[in-house]
This record gives C-alpha cells, structure tokens and sequence, in this order.
C-alpha cells in the first residue's frame, strides 16, 4: 500500500510571500505553496494538506496552538503512517518539544520541518527540507516507522525534536542539537542512525493537552538586580521558574541571590536549572557557586535545553500533579530529552 502523509501546514517562511510595496514577507495558503512542489506526485504517496487559517508567523504560535497541532494528529492518527508539520523556524523547537511531551506513546513520525527563504525563490532551502521531510515521515523498516518520534528535519539532518535549538537566522544550517546525536542524514541516500531513534512504544498513544503557562525564564547575568529577581519570584500565581545559569549551573555568589530562591521554592514555586551554554551539562555542587542552590531545593535540568525545560514544565505542571510527582519527573527522562 501506498504511505499515506498528512501535511500541517502552519505558516512560516517556507510559505510566505514578498510584498511589492516593501519587501516584508507574509504567508500565504498550502495550495499557493503547493503549486511550487510539482514533485510531490513523484514520490506516489497518498498525501493530504490541512491549513491553519490564517497561516501564522512562528512568533505567533503560542501554546493554544501547540494543542491544535495535536488535535489534528490525534484526530487523523489513524488514517496516516506519518506527519508532517510546516512550521516558522523561530519557535519550531519550542513546539516540537512541547508535542514530544504533549504525546505518550507515540508510534508514528512527527516531522517538523520549514525553510530559511521562502519555497517560491530559486535558491530556496524549503524544497528538500519538505521533501525530505515526506520521505523521513513516510520511511518504514519491517512495515514498521523508522523514527517513531517528534524531530525536526532541516538542512540534511535530522534532529530529535526536544534536543534541539535554533542557531542562526542566517545561514540554511539554522538548527543544532549539541548534546544529543543525529537520527538521520540526507545526502544521495537518507543514512538513519538506528542507535539513537526511541524504540517503538508498546502502549496506546494518549495526547496531555493541559498547558500550565504560569511559568517563567530568567536568564542569569553579571549584574542581575536583586529587586528585579525579588519581583519576579512574587509574581502572582507563579509556579515554575527556569533559571538559565553559567556554565555547568553556576551563580552569583551573593547571599541575597540563594535566599530569594530559597524562598521561591518554600512557595511552592519549582525551580529548574539549566546551562545557558549550547552544550554540556549542569552539574549542581560541582563549584561553590552552584551548591547553595541545591541546598535551596532547586532541580538539575542536566543538558534539556531552554525549550525542552520550559515546555516540560508547562505540561507537567498543567496535569494537575503532586509537587513532589512533578519534581521527580523533571529529573527523569521522559521522551530522550534529557541526560542521566
């Protein structure tokens, strides 16, 4: 039987158009898109489109979206062998981190994937990064998924969704994933590496579509202002704060700084550190700096990075659980995105 793929086509560069009257780019619709991709007949794969109306920038795309792109999956799980998902490359970490954590038991491809130059300009990068895309979706090993997971295809690699951030806005390598190897290269063949694709799950998959967004990140400078950090952690209904620290999980020695979040955990607020470096680890108590942390009760975030801790968060703490539950499981290895 033919695969059948569904495209999510969610705006983006690779769908967008420059205005005559002052250059700025907009979206437009998948069937303008689409008269671009002639090629798509050639693979024969059984291949539908839905679109979001309007079509949205990726700056654009917030949580309420996350869970559309879900209910679309969820809905035509059935029908298709594989997705994929057209989106802005601003955000596309962040949402394809969040549908990792969105879906338990995933057992088809989520691709995401999109382009640095819109599909319509000759030297575009959105052509192969899409077709590529279809491919990877639509791959099988034993009439069975190769890569049974959420990832984000582009510039001929392919990436775990939630190991993965955004490096460039200028050049077609636009994405990197520093602490986690490649699932897939394309080159004249796609080469996938078995090792490191999540096994087939054995249970039904089930969508967690409840999304606590009282969560924020504050990213540690030389400098940070005390009444700032003060006011932050006395933020009304505040539940998780995310700390982007030096190195390996390190900052300012001050006394005020450990007590304000020592006093942020004692609310009741979850505290997740995490390395503003692109690679690497945090490894709390490794140097003076970072000890008082532990000793306030803040959480390792090990090497997530700053789009998997935030979405991790917001949808663990969106499912109503035990404190002490929603702890635990930020330290555990939900869906590859962390490092034990």
């Amino acid at each position: 039987m033919k695969p059948s793929i569904l495209i999510i086509y969610t705006g983006g560069t690779i769908g967008m158009t420059e205005s005559p009257e002052n250059g700025a780019l907009s979206p437009v619709n998948f069937d303008q898109l689409s008269q671009e991709l002639s090629q798509l007949l050639k693979f024969g794969f059984n291949i539908t489109s839905i679109s979001f109306d309007p079509p949205l920038d990726s700056s654009n795309i917030a949580p309420e979206q996350w869970k559309k792109i879900a209910r679309i999956i969820e809905s035509n799980y059935t029908k298709f062998d594989g997705f994929v998902v057209l989106h802005g490359t601003d955000t596309m970490a962040y949402t394809a981190s969040a549908l990792s954590f969105m879906f338990e038991n995933l057992s088809k491809p989520v691709i995401f994937t999109g382009s640095q130059l819109p599909i319509g300009m000759l030297r575009t990068d959105g052509k192969e990064n899409l077709l590529s895309a279809i491919e990877i979706a639509a791959a099988q090993r034993n009439g069975k998924p190769i890569v049974p997971e959420v990832c984000i295809y582009f510039n001929s690699m392919l990436f775990r969704g939630n190991r993965t951030t955004k490096i460039d806005s200028q050049q077609f390598k636009a994405f990197d994933s520093k602490n986690y190897p490649p699932l897939a290269k394309a080159g004249v063949d796609i080469s996938y590496y078995h090792e490191f694709i999540s096994p087939l799950p054995a249970g039904t998959i089930k969508v967690k579509s409840q999304i606590d967004t009282h969560v924020v990140l504050v990213k540690i400078f030389p400098g940070i202002n005390k009444v700032i950090l003060e006011s932050i952690i006395s933020i009304e209904g505040l539940r998780g704060l995310v700390l982007e620290t030096f190195g390996s999980g390190n900052v300012p020695g001050d006394p005020w700084f450990a007590q304000l979040i020592k006093r942020a955990v004692l609310k009741g607020i979850t505290v997740l550190n995490i390395s503003q470096c692109a690679g690497g680890s945090v490894k709390m108590g490794r140097y003076e700096t970072s000890r008082n942390l532990l000793d306030a009760g803040v959480l390792s975030g090990y090497d997530m990075t700053t789009e998997a801790a935030i979405t991790k968060m917001m949808i663990l703490l969106g499912q109503n659980r035990h404190p002490e539950e929603i702890k635990k499981m930020l330290n555990k290895n939900l869906r590859g995105e962390i490092t034990l």
